[in-house]
């Protein structure tokens, strides 16, 4: 008998009929003699439509109060599921994130876990049934619903996985596995039958879709192995572990687009130290991931940060800022935002192999692409391009390092 996890993302769940599929898939493991915990995100575009409805009557809406409205997405998949197992004559019980005893932070819309008793899962599993657990979210310690923010439940499988000591984790979704690239913009993209936590990581941070960062970082700390595979078919996936020796061969793995970030300019800083310890701080206390961060050299005592952060974060970024400062400072400051794509190549090779980034330049080059901003890591560079180049760029650099199936 094995303990299995399986996650199904809104895809996969997205009407009456494919939640029936779901529900045959968890019978075939079930019947096998396997406990399965599955848990299930929101029903394709359910999640949209509530913060749609929220903007219609607030266009910013109290962050509390979001999280107890989009919470019901994931509670309404989880008593269908149940529902379409028990019409297959299998035991199968519902558990919202608060009933499994997922605890958080009290940071509302993008929670982290702190810790996970399992309530009575395990109960559950030994009295023969099958766990349906709402991804996505928890509940803080003064008993407030809480939710991990986009890509959530991914998260939630990953976590209870860890606290069952599950022995198989799948990340069920709409695509076979890991690809080198997009395959919507990238038509020979080919699948990795496997990658490292850390390439997994830099790539889900950088832009790809298939898995969220944050899960992948629970992942690794607490050495889940998963895979992520199709819900649609028993093709293999992509296994997700520690780094092999063998993985260093490959110098880039593959290449990332996210067209979902924004530069932010702050002008006419204070240049003194402290100022941009306050300036992070602040993102930091509103619970605002910053990636690329470039200062300018000072001049008449006023400096010049450049940094990006997701698009949707903009307003709030604006607000955390102009409340960290006192307002005699605030007055001379120039706040400007702009939309920008960040194009990304990701390889632990990259560790022991060098001119990645004359190749990468070149490619750009070549294609007439202007950079606007460049970070690195040990195993990763990203350039910010024109989001009206962003594909195009994947493209030519996807084909530059020979990543092509």
């Amino acid at each position: 008998m094995s303990l299995i996890v399986q996650k199904y993302g809104g895809t996969s769940v997205a009407d009456v009929d494919r939640i029936k599929s779901v529900a045959l898939r968890v019978k075939e493991a079930h019947d096998a003699g396997d406990q399965v915990v599955v848990v299930v995100s929101a029903r394709s575009g359910v999640t949209n439509d509530l913060i749609s409805r929220a903007k219609a009557l607030n266009p910013q809406p109290d962050d509390r109060e979001m999280d107890m409205l989009v919470s019901v997405g994931e509670q309404e998949t989880i008593a269908l599921t149940a529902m379409a197992l028990h019409a297959l004559g299998v035991p199968a019980v519902s558990r919202t994130g608060p009933q499994a005893g997922i605890l958080t932070d009290n940071v509302h819309t993008r929670a982290r876990i702190t810790s996970i008793s399992g309530g009575d899962i395990r109960d559950q599993l030994d009295a023969g049934k099958v766990v349906i657990l709402a991804g996505f979210q928890g509940h803080s310690e003064d008993g407030q619903i809480t939710t991990f923010g986009r890509g959530g439940s991914d998260l939630s499988a990953i976590a209870i996985a860890a606290a069952l000591n599950a022995d198989l984790c799948q990340i069920c979704t709409d695509v076979d596995g890991v690809y080198t690239a997009d395959p919507r913009v990238v038509s020979n993209a080919k699948k990795l039958d496997e990658i490292s936590y850390e390439e997994m990581l830099e790539l889900a941070s950088s832009g790809t879709k298939v898995m969220q960062n944050r899960a992948v970082e629970f992942a690794q700390k607490f050495n889940v192995v998963f895979e992520v595979r199709s819900s649609f078919n028993n093709n293999p996936g992509t296994i997700v572990k520690e780094e092999a020796a063998s993985m260093e061969d490959v110098v880039v793995s593959g290449v990332a687009l996210d067209k979902n970030q924004a530069r932010i300019v702050v002008s006419d800083l204070p240049d003194r130290p402290g100022t941009a310890a306050m300036l992070f701080n602040a993102l930091a206390d509103a619970g605002i991931s910053v990636d690329t961060i470039v200062q300018g050299p000072g001049v008449d005592g006023k400096a010049r940060m450049t940094f990006t952060v997701p698009r949707e974060d903009i307003y709030r970024a604006e607000k955390a800022l102009k409340e960290s400062f006192p307002d005699d400072e605030f007055s001379g400051r120039v706040f400007e935002a702009y939309e920008i794509a960040k194009v990304s190549v990701v390889g632990v090779g990259m560790r022991s192999h060098s001119g990645v980034a004359a190749t990468l330049f070149d490619a750009l080059a070549d294609a007439k692409i202007n950079i606007q901003l460049v970070s690195t890591s040990e195993i990763k560079i990203s350039v910010g391009v024109e989001p009206k180049d962003a594909e195009e760029a994947t493209r030519v650099v996807h084909k530059a390092f020979g990543l092509g199936g």
